[in-house]
């Protein structure tokens, strides 16, 4: 059964302009895959004979298992930039975004390896990541696919690993709580040595604590900027830095523009 998520998406940048040519959609997974995969999400876009749209997002520390009409099945690991794609023409994606730790049960191989990179799925699941492919883009109704890839990830059911629910449960702890601003907040918090848990962290999220903790800052930077009028330098110290000359630099170093500058693209829309 389908279970549309209808909280709304973090990171999104900047967004297709004409929502009645791009169908958006996210769904729960199983009870039984829960641990392991966040969500599942759908693009459907028809922009036939209209201009391009461009889509911007500051990704979240998690794998995807991505499946695209024309191009194939890829397996995309964390992005450490920015994702940008220009829309056009028609097509169509669906994917599996993976809990940040739920990948590594399915291959055994540390995450950190697949980080800023896309990777045919016959590299990471040889013929039966094949065979996945095939079998989800012959479908075009979102059910299907969904059953699908949940019976080809309960074919490929871990062992249990216990450290796979401790780092899911950290990583959604950065994302929630605005007063984790450095590592050493969750050395204090798990009671664990730093570097057990930056080894712990490349191998099942594929990225360091330090950069999941500046990421989720950002997104909150980012959704503050949207929303209206801000006074930076408060922001930034909101958001873990000691000054805003540094919050600024690390901005747009990561989005592309200046804080400033996104504030009031945000405000105009996806249209500039």
């Amino acid at each position: 059964m389908t279970r549309p998520k209808t909280t709304p998406p973090r990171g999104v940048l900047r967004n297709a302009a004409d929502p009645d040519r791009e169908r958006l959609a996210r769904y729960h997974p199983s009870p039984d895959l829960a641990l392991y995969v966040e969500h599942y999400w759908v693009v459907d876009w028809d922009l036939r004979g209209q201009p391009s749209q461009r889509v911007e997002t500051l990704p979240h520390p998690s794998v995807h298992l991505i499946f695209e009409r024309g191009v194939g099945g890829r397996v995309a690991g964390v992005s450490q930039g920015k994702f940008a794609r220009l829309l056009e023409g028609e097509g169509g994606v669906f994917s599996v975004k993976f809990t940040p730790g739920g990948f590594y049960p399915f291959t055994g191989v540390a995450v950190s390896t697949l980080s800023n990179s896309i990777l045919d799925v016959a590299e990471v699941f040889g013929a039966a990541g094949r065979a996945l492919e095939a079998a989800v883009l012959a479908q075009r109704d979102d059910a299907p696919r969904l059953t699908i890839v949940e019976e080809f990830l309960r074919s490929r059911r871990p062992k249990p690993d216990d450290n796979v629910a401790r780092i899911v449960g950290m990583v959604y702890d950065v994302a929630e709580d605005r007063t984790i601003l450095k590592v050493e907040d969750l050395v204090e918090r798990y009671c664990m040595n730093k570097r057990t848990l930056q080894r712990l962290f490349a191998k099942y999220v594929g990225v360091g604590p330090k950069w999941v903790i500046q990421r989720y800052r950002l997104h909150e930077a980012a959704e503050q900027l949207a929303a209206g009028p801000v006074n930076q330098s408060a922001l930034a110290l909101s958001v873990g830095y000691s000054d805003q000359a540094h919050f600024i630099r690390d901005f747009k170093r990561v989005v592309g523009t200046s804080p400033a500058a996104y504030a009031r693209t945000a405000k105009r829309g996806p249209g500039g």
